[in-house]
């Protein structure tokens, strides 16, 4: 009785969620979202703001079918339909899995705003396999607390409310309420890892200890509970060592932690740039070739969708390859900007100082990468000063100063990126002056 499935049971799930907007339900037509499609549309205050989603892979010949399917079993329960077509084409370096799993995700983030939440059908035999996936991959706690019951997803939230129920449950209510729901020929072949696990291994597994599910998942949730004291800890740790301009780590305060609470740091830090998190064997490389340079040496190290360098006491994490800016590019006079790589788009505002726009609007503009040798002269120093000592006063990385665009009027240097303004052209007129600006893009 006490794994026994009802609208009820699932309601407790929604009472945390403020200003609840819609609720997009991910129905694949199988069983398990069927189940859970089903319960939510007999919660009155959420079933008009219910929409089933299907997400279409292409990846099945059967697809069309099943979402005519899923259209028919919503509109049957009173709910609304969604189609979701993605394009889950292995990427280079990923599983099919992980390549349709991610395509999905992406697709439905797309969807959810400020108060809307995504549920979707996850039980606790599936938190069994993830687990015991993760711990194959060798993963530490934070892929061994597997799934939560609630996280942040787009800009609201996805909730499990299946988490903890056995599959033989949802099984139950399937039969119990007549259900019709689909079932995936590709769930059979045991090809995939998840699939092995489900097919051939979880039943010994079950047979020896029938319980398993619920005790890994609470071993899980043991995890997750270390996880988040952990996560504490080094965030308090991270905040102290990272510089929020550039974001960056100090390399010296870094240096004064214990091996393990570098590493603690480090993965804070990938998490802060969106990137998976560094294995061990990464880390010891970037804890000894980089961090553990001498001070005048260039390390750098490649991997994990990134690549980290040091200059003076900084860690850099960058992308592999940093985008070229164009060599040469003539600057029409009317426009406000010009995109100067792709990544970087090159603008000018107006100013009450800088350089004079009356001699912006009649002199031929072109914006150049450095080729050496330049010189500026700056507002308040003597003489001319050449680009590369400026660069390094100012704590420039040398593998940003190729990027840095020079802006020349009729051939004459007049301004180094965003950085500084030749003395031989500035002004200060009132409402009568640009300045430059770089702006950042994502690619």
């Amino acid at each position: 009785m006490k794994d026994m499935l009802s609208a009820y049971s699932l309601e407790a799930a929604f009472k945390n969620v403020n200003n609840l907007a819609q609720v997009y339900i991910g129905y694949s037509g199988g069983v398990d979202s069927h189940v859970l499609l089903h319960l939510c549309s007999l919660i009155p205050h959420l079933k008009n703001k219910i929409t089933a989603v299907y997400v279409h892979h292409g990846l099945q010949g059967e697809a069309d079918a099943w979402a005519e399917h899923c259209q028919k079993t919503a509109l049957a329960l009173g709910v609304g339909f969604k189609v979701l077509l993605v394009n889950a084409s292995p990427r280079h370096g990923e599983s099919p899995e992980e390549t349709a799993r991610n395509a999905r995700y992406d697709a439905l983030k797309l969807l959810i705003n400020v108060g809307d939440v995504l549920v979707v059908g996850q039980h606790r035999d599936d938190q069994l396999e993830t687990v015991l996936l993760q711990l194959f991959r060798g993963c530490g706690l934070s892929g061994l607390s597997a799934m939560p019951e609630s996280s942040v997803f787009g800009d609201g939230l996805m909730l499990r409310p299946l988490l903890n129920t056995p599959k033989a449950a949802i099984n139950d209510y399937a039969l119990a309420n007549a259900l019709s729901w689909v079932n995936d020929p590709s769930n059979l072949s045991s090809d995939y890892d998840r699939n092995f696990l489900r097919n051939e291994v979880l039943p010994l597994l079950k047979k020896r200890w029938p319980a398993c599910d619920k005790t890994v998942a609470r071993s899980a949730k043991h995890c997750a509970d270390a996880q988040l004291l952990i996560s504490a800890q080094a965030e308090s740790l991270f905040l102290d060592i990272f510089n929020v301009e550039d974001k960056t780590l100090g390399i010296n305060n870094l240096k004064h932690l214990t091996i393990n609470e570098q590493a603690l740091v480090i993965r804070q830090w990938f998490q802060l740039h969106k990137l998976k998190m560094p294995a061990q064997a990464f880390i010891e490389r970037l804890q000894a070739e980089v961090i553990s340079a001498r001070k005048d040496a260039d390390p750098l190290l490649t991997g994990q969708g990134c690549c980290v360098r040091r200059y003076r006491d900084k860690l850099y994490c960058l992308s592999p390859v940093l985008p070229i800016i164009m060599p040469e590019a003539l600057w029409p006079v009317e426009d406000a900007s010009i995109k100067i790589s792709a990544d970087q788009i090159l603008c000018r505002e107006a100013s009450s100082a800088g350089l004079s726009l009356a001699r912006w609007q009649t002199s031929i503009v072109t914006v150049r990468t450095r080729k050496g040798g330049e010189s500026i002269r700056l507002q308040g120093r003597n003489g001319h000063h050449d680009l590369k000592k400026l660069y390094q006063e100012a704590g420039i990385p040398p593998w940003e100063r190729q990027r840095i665009p020079l802006i020349y009027l009729d051939d004459e240097l007049v301004s180094v990126g965003d950085l500084w303004i030749s003395a031989d052209f500035y002004s200060e007129i009132d409402q009568g002056c640009i300045n430059f600006q770089v702006q950042k893009e994502f690619i």
